[in-house]
């Protein structure tokens, strides 16, 4: 099965491992996940402001390109898989706020007069999501590693969840990444503020605020006898895993913990450890799965 697949900017650059173990794992499911030719950032935040159509077209354009891949007959279904918890975000989302509005919709292709018409076709869905379409107990036979005696912590965020008629489980308790990592024989670990921002673009101006809301989360992990974190957005992988060099820092007494994509431990237990990248994480999530006698 070919289908398309927008990996977006970081999973280019700081979140490789991410973009690597997803397509390893893709294969190892029987799923060839095609890049749109000339596909562009997303726009990383959607629009908030009704009248704001400018901030529509760089999402709007890569479902362009993903139409026009349907067209050719270059992938199976109509849809777009995407990783990043933020494209996925702005990517569904402009594509709600184009089709509702006709006005709007019509002033994005007169804007776009140059591209395709925009027919709205493209279903735009998580990794996560085409994952338990083809059901748990497809990816419990496709393992080749056990991840038994694994304690994994699942972190959502905020953008796979919000807003609510977005959100690709119960927002109020998600267990998607729950019922993929018990499928790969991982044992995982509930946390109260798996749903809770990391601090996100705080980062920037803030390093403090960002440090104080992730240490939050990591201790909750540490406190339920997590063995690692798993998340799905490269920016809370920042902030909850490189920013851990600050927050040491900042509160002596924390035991750092790995963080990692889950794509990264669907690479492990399908038998594609070559394409984890687990020596691009921090905290090293190695010694760990050593431990376990995982690698």
């Amino acid at each position: 099965m070919r289908l398309a697949y927008y990996p977006g900017c970081t999973l280019k650059t700081n979140a490789e491992n991410f973009d690597s173990s997803t397509i390893a794992t893709a294969e190892a499911l029987g799923v060839e996940l095609v890049e749109p030719a000339r596909w562009n950032c997303c726009g990383t935040v959607h629009a908030l402001a009704k009248d704001d159509v400018m901030h529509l077209l760089a999402p709007i354009r890569n479902l362009i390109r993903v139409e026009e891949m349907n067209d050719e007959g270059l992938v199976e279904e109509k849809k777009l898989i995407t990783q990043c918890a933020m494209c996925y975000n702005t990517l569904k989302r402009a594509d709600a706020a184009a089709q509702a509005d006709s006005d709007k919709m019509q002033k994005i292709r007169d804007v776009m007069e140059k591209e395709p018409e925009f027919k709205g076709n493209v279903e735009v869905i998580h990794f996560l999501e085409a994952l338990r379409e083809r059901g748990w107990t497809e990816m419990s036979e496709k393992v080749t590693t056990d991840l038994n005696g694994l304690n994994v912590a699942p972190y959502y965020g905020c953008l796979l969840l919000r807003p609510r008629e977005f959100s690709i489980d119960d927002p109020d308790n998600p267990r998607i990444m729950e019922d993929l990592l018990h499928a790969l024989g991982a044992d995982t670990v509930d946390i109260p503020f798996k749903a809770k921002c990391c601090g996100a673009y705080h980062i920037v101006n803030n390093k403090k605020v960002t440090a104080e809301l992730s240490h939050r989360i990591l201790e909750q992990a540490v406190a339920a006898g997590a063995d690692m974190v798993a998340t799905a957005c490269p920016l809370c992988q920042y902030n909850i895993g490189d920013m851990q060099k600050e927050i040491v820092k900042i509160f002596r007494d924390f035991e750092p913990i790995p963080v990692v994509y889950y794509t990264q431990l669907m690479a492990l237990a399908l038998g594609r450890e070559e394409s984890a990248g687990f020596e691009d994480n921090y905290p090293d999530p190695r010694p760990i799965l050593r431990e376990k006698g995982l690698i």
